[in-house]
């Protein structure tokens, strides 16, 4: 048996959750996917699907190879790219992640930029707010905010970030401009969990570290809704300065309490130390190197 094709077989049916389905990307017949599959099973001792005869799904331990065979298959092409010259040009699935708002705001113009500058790529955003394995996940590029911890990776420094308070001007103006944290019991706070998942924040000033406890009348799971509640003059809320900075430019929102804010936080693109060769990310990297630096609302 063929291995690398029974991979590649093995990951189209997986991909598409389904045997027919793969057959015809493939084409290929649809028994002989299934006794390519079956056959790789059997070399490899475990099952790799559970199948019903409405869905197919991975495994545990087809979950596993999975990730295992696409980077396999990856390097053999890079390999064979390389020895004919032609891995100059940007070539495959390009996959990035970052965080919601900032991948909306900032990451999506570089996308599209970068899609038009490089025809032969394909690229899958992936945006959430979380700390994403990018080797466990399959990704090839990710925006990270935050001190890295993880050594295996490569960086690239683009800027920083700050987390803030603000509220909209009308608010201020109704209810007062607190100037110290401990102020803030006495307003309508709204609460955005991914930003600030305490209702106790913290501060910090030249004395030293606050923590205020609040009672927030309004939770946000979504960034978006508290910038919205914030803007529409509910309350004062704390967000990252990249997810307001449009808000404060144009003066719908204000930011109050600079002077106890806690140190800024840094903005990196992160990749694999195995793959900075690979011309489809060094092209992504380069770019959005170039692009985060300059943007005003990453500070610098």
């Amino acid at each position: 048996m063929d291995k690398l094709e029974a991979m590649r077989v093995f990951i189209e049916v997986a991909e598409c959750q389904s045997f027919v389905a793969a057959s015809r990307k493939l084409d290929l017949s649809a028994p002989a996917v299934t006794r390519s599959v079956a056959q790789l099973e059997k070399t490899l001792g475990v099952r790799l699907f559970n199948r019903t005869t409405r869905h197919v799904r991975l495994t545990d331990s087809g979950a596993r190879f999975f990730e295992d065979a696409k980077r396999i298959l990856e390097d053999v092409e890079q390999a064979l790219a390389t020895a004919s010259g032609s891995y100059a040009e940007p070539k495959g699935v390009l996959s990035v992640t970052a965080p919601v708002l900032f991948g909306q705001i900032h990451i999506t113009p570089i996308l599209t930029e970068y899609l038009q500058h490089n025809p032969s790529v394909t690229v899958r955003a992936v945006f959430y707010d979380r700390i994403s394995n990018i080797l466990d996940e399959g990704l090839d590029v990710a925006i990270r905010i935050g001190h890295l911890k993880d050594s295996t990776l490569y960086a690239t420094p683009v800027g920083s970030v700050q987390r803030l308070v603000c509220a909209s001007p009308g608010y201020l103006e109704k209810h007062g401009i607190p100037g110290h944290p401990s102020e803030l019991r006495e307003h309508e706070i709204i609460q955005a969990s991914t930003v600030e998942p305490s209702s106790t924040w913290q501060f910090e000033s030249p004395l030293g570290k606050e923590s205020v406890k609040l009672s927030p009348r309004l939770h946000c799971s979504q960034n978006g809704a508290a910038i919205t509640a914030a803007r529409q003059g509910f309350g004062i809320t704390r967000l990252m300065s990249y997810q307001v900075g449009e808000e404060l430019k144009n003066g719908s929102l204000t930011r109050i309490l600079q002077d106890y804010e806690s140190q800024p936080l840094p903005v990196s693109i992160v990749h694999l130390e195995g793959r900075q060769a690979n011309a489809k990310i060094r092209a992504f990297i380069d770019l959005a190197t170039d692009r985060l630096r300059a943007n005003p609302y990453i500070d610098h």
